[in-house]
């Protein structure tokens, strides 16, 4: 009896142990899955933190060439969409920003536009940085007989410090290439305009803030692919 008794307080002990070193590996488990960020919660470090310049003027210029015949002004569209994620994501003031109107107007009373440099221009204009985004190709074609168009558009930006010219981002000499593409956009020209602008704005905006990891590639990002053959 004794004997017995003994062998169910030893049994009794030892699954008190074993259900304590469950415990204690679940709860290591659990500190450490809890320990480890999430992509939401991973930053992709910002090329260059645009924050900085808070307190600045900054013009953001589009250049779309004169023989780029794709009939839509999507410099309108690139700039409005580029100033607006500025002003959500890296929260630069609005009154920081030289409005589009502004630079139309400049352009429209300057005889001698086409000559002058985007530092020139910035300069005119009394801003302090100016982020230069040349439209280098863009296409749009019908598909068939519908209304839907497939779309593509590659620029070359680069941000200038206006009082010396220095060059603030990228590192490389010859500036950023970002290119965005989609094989089916919405409804019409000018909404396949604005969705291609607003994917282009997006990715340029995307280098001067510290984005979140798991929004830092959107669908029709074609920055890193070979797209150019589609």
């Amino acid at each position: 009896m004794n004997q017995e008794r003994h062998k169910s307080s030893v049994l009794y002990a030892c699954g008190v142990f074993c259900l304590a070193v469950m415990c204690f590996c679940s709860g290591c488990a659990l500190v450490g899955l809890a320990g480890t960020p999430t992509r939401r919660e991973e930053k992709v470090p910002a090329e260059y933190d645009l924050a900085r310049h808070a307190d600045s003027r900054m013009l953001v210029f589009v250049e779309q060439p004169a023989g780029l015949n794709i009939r839509a002004n999507v410099r309108h569209n690139l700039t409005s969409h580029i100033n607006g994620l500025l002003i959500e994501k890296v929260k630069l003031p609005v009154q920081g920003l030289v409005p589009y109107e502004e630079l139309a107007d400049f352009r429209s009373a300057r005889s001698d536009f086409s000559l002058l440099s985007p530092i020139e221009i910035a300069g005119a204009l009394n801003a302090d940085v100016v982020l230069f985004v040349a439209i280098e190709d863009c296409r749009f074609k019908k598909i068939d007989v519908t209304d839907y168009f497939k779309a593509s558009l590659v620029t070359q930006c680069v941000l200038w410090q206006v009082a010396d010219g220095k060059r603030l981002w990228p590192e490389a000499a010859d500036g950023k290439t970002v290119a965005v593409a989609f094989e089916i956009g919405p409804q019409g020209r000018l909404a396949a305009v604005d969705k291609l602008a607003l994917s282009m704005a997006y990715c340029i905006v995307r280098y001067f803030y510290d984005c979140p990891e798991d929004r830092f590639k959107i669908a029709d990002d074609r920055t890193d692919s070979q797209w150019r053959n589609w």
